[in-house]
């Protein structure tokens, strides 16, 4: 194995319940009553499915609306809050890049957000490629995020990690031929899922003390 693919929200950073904070918030701004469990409902979806999500659930919605009220909850929050980082993420990224493998990120948020949360947790300089939601046609499930972040890579996909916490993006990565492994966030593997993950795990730190026993 030559290389390891990231996931972001819920998996590098604590920032899956900020979103159900925020989605909250802009429910209740729109008249919908509190709206955060979509969150839940779209977990590692890109913008386009997310709202797709939306529209099936509520049918006419002012998705303009939905997006600004979230990112005044979003904004407002990180103002005040660092972004927080999962435990062991430095702990495995330091192993990782020590011991030469490639990294990339696939994660189905747009790129400004991934960027900024990536330079604020100090952690951009270990990632040889950075793949996000706008970049891709088709969402997670679907395999296509992680086909062109094993490109960005040069690598093949049998020969990536990825790492992920979420049923959409334990698929998709499954789909486009890499190795998942799982560490839960808000979500717990189901039957299908534990057929081809490896894990779950508790934290990253599990994670790289498992790539340690193995050497």
């Amino acid at each position: 194995m030559r290389a390891f693919i990231f996931d972001m929200d819920g998996l590098m950073f604590d920032t899956e319940r900020v979103f159900i904070g925020a989605w909250d918030y802009a429910g209740e701004q729109m008249g919908l009553g509190k709206t955060g469990y979509m969150a839940l409902k779209t977990l590692g979806m890109n913008t386009k499915a997310c709202e797709q999500m939306w529209l099936d659930e509520f049918g006419e919605v002012d998705m303009a609306a939905l997006w600004q009220h979230s990112r005044d909850y979003i904004d407002a929050y990180y103002s005040k809050y660092a972004v927080s980082a999962k435990p062991g993420l430095y702990d495995l990224l330091t192993y990782l890049r020590r011991k030469g493998y490639k990294l990339a990120v696939a994660s189905s948020t747009n790129r400004p957000q991934v960027e900024k949360h990536l330079t604020n947790a100090r952690v951009r300089e270990y990632f040889n490629a950075v793949i996000t939601g706008d970049m891709v046609d088709k969402s997670k499930p679907e395999p296509d995020i992680y086909l062109k972040a094993c490109a960005a890579l040069g690598e093949k996909p049998q020969d990536c990690y990825a790492l992920e916490d979420s049923r959409n993006g334990l698929i998709s990565a499954y789909k486009a031929g890499c190795k998942p492994i799982m560490v839960p966030d808000l979500w717990q593997p189901d039957d299908e899922v534990k057929k081809f993950i490896l894990g779950p795990y508790d934290s990253l730190l599990e994670v790289r003390d498992w790539l340690i026993s193995r050497q």
